[in-house]
């Protein structure tokens, strides 16, 4: 019995890994932003985050997938640091981690459909743009992940997009506090890639994969994550000029003395996995204390 549970087991272990659940945080943190958003202005619906919650889980583990497929068949994870990904350690084919992507955008454009039809047909507009970003981040023959445009894609798409998308649903519109809060989960966000390609620049750049980090260089790269960090806090702290409750994500100070000491103190290699999943926690506290501040 044992003998045939333990490989399920494993099998079922290397997808989640290969899903990156530990990042999650880059999702959800501008979602409940968003409906804390939504909230303190007077209107909140269920169905309609249930529904924004597997559109963004869709797409974003769809996503995940799609760039474990274009990562590993282009041989850039081939002489990973970090976690395991399922092509490039040879765990999954490349047709089963390509389908498995497709599924998750499948499930993503059906919530998008129901969002279409019951609040506003611009969702499907939404959806496109989120399935071709998410798709030519690492696919296709001239990926804008491979030239120094991810972190431009994160800010936007797990920061800006993601929040005012999410208020939109609730709202039917998108105000100016939206695009506010918008700001230093975006930074964050671009703070958590960071972490990641600072890691992968000797790996990169033998595979050809110019990110920021790659352009910058180690020491200057370090600088840039700072500077994200610094630079988040900063903008939440001039929303409060709106809001005053927003001055609550001081709280999340401490959770970002762990991954600067890391990336400052010159961690390299598998030394920055802890940087990174603590960037993971910046993220989900500054996120949370921020919707707490908005909605109060």
């Amino acid at each position: 019995m044992t003998a045939t549970v333990r490989p399920a087991a494993g099998a079922v272990r290397n997808w989640l890994v290969g899903a990156r659940l530990k990042t999650l945080p880059v999702t959800l943190a501008p979602l409940v932003v968003g409906w804390a958003t939504a909230s303190s202005l007077g209107h909140f619906s269920w169905w309609r985050a249930a529904l924004t919650l597997v559109f963004a889980l869709g797409f974003v583990l769809g996503t995940n997938f799609f760039n474990d497929y274009s990562d590993g068949v282009r041989g850039a994870d081939d002489h990973r640091v970090g976690p395991v990904r399922l092509v490039g350690s040879g765990r999954a084919s490349p047709r089963q981690v390509l389908r498995s992507g497709l599924a998750l955008y499948g499930v993503a454009v059906l919530s998008a459909v129901v969002l279409a039809v019951t609040v506003s047909w611009w969702l499907l507009a939404l959806a496109a743009v989120c399935a071709l970003g998410g798709w030519y981040y690492t696919g296709g023959s001239r990926p804008y992940g491979y030239r120094s445009l991810g972190d431009v894609s994160i800010f936007l798409y797990h920061g800006v997009i993601a929040v005012c998308a999410t208020v939109h649903i609730q709202l039917g519109r998108v105000p100016w506090i939206a695009l506010a809060a918008s700001l230093p989960i975006g930074l964050l966000a671009c703070a958590l890639l960071t972490t990641n390609n600072l890691r992968d620049i000797p790996t990169d750049t033998a595979a050809g994969k110019i990110t920021v980090a790659v352009r910058l260089g180690d020491r200057r790269t370090r600088v840039y994550y700072t500077l994200t960090v610094t630079v988040a806090f900063v903008s939440a702290l001039l929303l409060a000029a709106a809001r005053p409750w927003a001055l609550l994500v001081l709280g999340a100070l401490p959770a970002a003395v762990l991954p600067l000491r890391r990336v400052l103190g010159g961690a390299r290699g598998s030394e920055l996995v802890p940087a990174l999943e603590h960037t993971c926690v910046l993220l989900l506290v500054f996120g949370a204390l921020l919707a707490i501040g908005l909605a109060l």
